[in-house]
């Protein structure tokens, strides 16, 4: 069941994407070569809890951390470790936070230094998907028709939409109603109403679509070992234009 949210429940949900906003503006910053990603874990937890909020990742379904921190070839679910970044890798940062009972959810996908052109253009394409998907994100529009958005951008620059996870409704809990998979028929789906709230996220691989998971049960890397990026915003449908929680000031 899709549920419809109040306006004091998007109001809620509005301050928690705020901090996660925040939070991701200051990755830009903070990696680098030579920063472990349990590092970069630490420093999350820390300014989430420092706003009064709490992690919405840490204990879900048993994962360990605030952060999915997913370098190179993994998708998504990365546990943070005593890795630490080097130049040229990638890392997708998944996170988000609860406020008075709310969740907010988003990710990005950053350089370390200088990264390679295909790398430059796969973090722009995934981040690209899901702009032309949010172009549907209005009363009247079907959720097949954000899903067929994303894979024709993914696919048109050549590069394969990851099948076997999805986006999600979010509200008091993490994962609700509807999935929303980034690929798909145009004009198929729930009909999009207003106080819907979505979690978009294309992840996208440079080779195969496939994946696997690995021995910590976590862990999914793309099948073939290329690259992965990973783009997920919070998003209000309104009466008007969708509007992005999780966006930030940047």
């Amino acid at each position: 069941m899709i549920i419809i949210k109040s306006h004091h429940e998007i109001q809620l949900m509005r301050e928690a994407a705020k901090v996660t906003a925040e939070i991701l503006e200051m990755m830009n910053d903070i990696i680098k070569p030579g920063i472990s990603t349990a590092e970069i874990d630490h420093i999350v937890e820390k300014e989430i809890r420092k706003h009064g909020m709490l992690p919405a990742f840490k204990g879900y379904g048993g994962f360990p951390a605030s952060v999915c921190a997913s370098v190179n070839e993994t998708i998504v679910h990365g546990i943070p470790s005593d890795r630490r970044l080097e130049e040229g890798d990638i890392i997708s940062i998944d996170t988000g936070t609860i406020y008075k009972g709310f969740y907010s959810d988003a990710a990005r996908t950053y350089p370390v230094g200088e990264v390679s052109e295909e790398a430059k253009r796969l973090i722009r394409v995934t981040k690209e998907s899901f702009f032309e998907g949010l172009k549907y994100c209005k009363v009247g529009y079907r959720l097949g028709d954000v899903s067929h958005a994303i894979q024709k951008h993914v696919e048109t620059n050549g590069f394969a939409v990851v099948k076997d996870f999805v986006g999600h409704g979010i509200g008091s809990n993490m994962h609700e109603d509807p999935q929303i998979p980034n690929y798909g028929k145009a004009g198929r789906g729930p009909r999009l109403e207003a106080g819907m709230v979505l979690a978009i996220e294309p992840m996208v691989n440079v080779g195969t679509d496939k994946m696997r998971i690995l021995d910590d049960e976590w862990t999914a890397v793309s099948l073939d070992g290329s690259l992965s990026a990973h783009y997920e915003n919070t998003v209000v449908i309104t009466e008007g234009e969708p509007e992005i929680l999780t966006l930030g000031s940047k």
